[in-house]
């Protein structure tokens, strides 16, 4: 790489640097107080505080990387324009076009992060996410049994009921279990609450009580007085959660025909390749007149960028609904808006001149 390719590529990646840092503090600055908020809450154990936002900054990477360097090359280059740089490069035969060899670069070292960002990392974390929070939800549902209140820790086929609850131990305690078949009830002096980590089950072992079965309305009920009794409260075979599409494998959905699962997929491809597509975009941007200032056509290349991004969005949707064929998807999306940039890219360097001139300039 020649002199002026190295700075071409260094003052690019340091103004996408500093971009994505200053957008990369803010969001995950608001992050960070949502996820205190529901620590705060009793929602998320505080312990896995710092592990969640480490894992939601992978995903807010893969997101942020691409607006970055679309507007760390408009700042960068635009500085050149106005330090009259710019002019100088092109006396020594270095035009718009020969500019995407040292950003390329960049953008291909980047691109290739992203993709292993969007198709395996940031998956992984957004499953483990999840796993943190449903293992919270499921330690509150356990916590909430108080002394003297009715409560249900399995969305009502169980009923508790326990006079002084200290800790771990309860002491006089009602326990109501309904199936299909029967109602069992419970009367205990005393028990206590074990709780699995690894399958989540919940089991109270009772001591020095009576236990009732049958069926309501008829007489054969079954009493069994006992000394110590496990009651489980949550089975193995619970209902599994929902699968969220943003948590699957990128290999699962490689082998999946749900239209959410191609769009997913198409979703996360999508990252790496609008790098490519937003570096077209950002070169003929930058251009400006000498004086004409750094920022003067940042508000144009934001507008750009969040059209780009909105469409992308709709192609998304409409690939999850099934009304667009599968081969079109949201490719169409990146490639409008590849030819928008290349045709602007042409037009700075002049190749559809027809003038000698401008046909000589075309050539740097």
């Amino acid at each position: 790489m020649s002199l002026i390719s190295r700075y071409i590529f260094r003052e690019t990646f340091v103004a996408w640097l500093t971009v994505t840092l200053v957008l990369f503090v803010i969001l995950m600055s608001n992050q960070f107080a949502e996820i205190l908020d529901d620590a705060a809450a009793g929602q998320l154990p505080r312990d896995a505080v710092f592990a969640i936002l480490g894992l939601t900054s992978l995903r807010y990477i893969t997101v942020l990387t691409p607006i970055g360097l679309f507007l760390g090359i408009m700042l960068a280059l635009a500085r050149l324009n106005r330090d009259s740089e710019m002019a100088a490069l092109a006396s020594c035969g270095i035009g718009p076009v020969k500019l995407l060899g040292p950003i390329s670069v960049l953008t291909l070292l980047l691109s290739a992060s992203v993709a292993w960002l969007s198709l395996e990392r940031t998956p992984d974390a957004l499953r483990f996410i999840e796993e943190i929070k449903q293992r919270a939800q499921e330690e509150l549902e356990l916590g909430v049994l108080e002394s003297g209140k009715f409560t249900s820790p399995d969305a009502g086929d169980t009923i508790i009921y326990a006079q002084e609850v200290e800790g771990e131990e309860i002491r006089d305690v009602f326990i109501e279990h309904t199936t299909e078949e029967s109602v069992v009830v419970i009367l205990a002096e005393r028990g206590e609450r074990v709780h699995d980590p690894a399958t989540g089950n919940l089991t109270f072992v009772l001591y020095n009580g009576t236990r009732y079965e049958g069926v309501p309305g008829e007489r054969s009920f079954r009493v069994v007085n006992f000394s110590e009794h496990g009651m489980p409260v949550r089975s193995d075979d619970d209902e599994e959660a929902e699968i969220l599409v943003e948590t699957k494998p990128t290999l699962a959905l490689l082998l999946s025909d749900l239209p959410e699962d191609r769009a997913e997929l198409q979703w996360r491809l999508s990252a790496p390749l609008m790098l490519f597509v937003l570096m077209f975009l950002a070169v003929p941007l930058s251009r400006s007149r000498p004086r004409e200032g750094r920022y003067a056509r940042l508000g144009v290349g934001i507008l750009i960028y969040i059209t780009y991004a909105n469409l992308l969005s709709v192609a998304r949707v409409w690939v999850e609904r099934d009304q667009v064929p599968q081969w079109l998807g949201v490719w169409w999306v990146h490639l409008g808006f590849a030819l928008v940039g290349i045709a602007m890219l042409g037009r700075e360097a002049g190749w559809f001149s027809s003038s000698p001139s401008s046909g000589k300039l075309a050539t740097t």
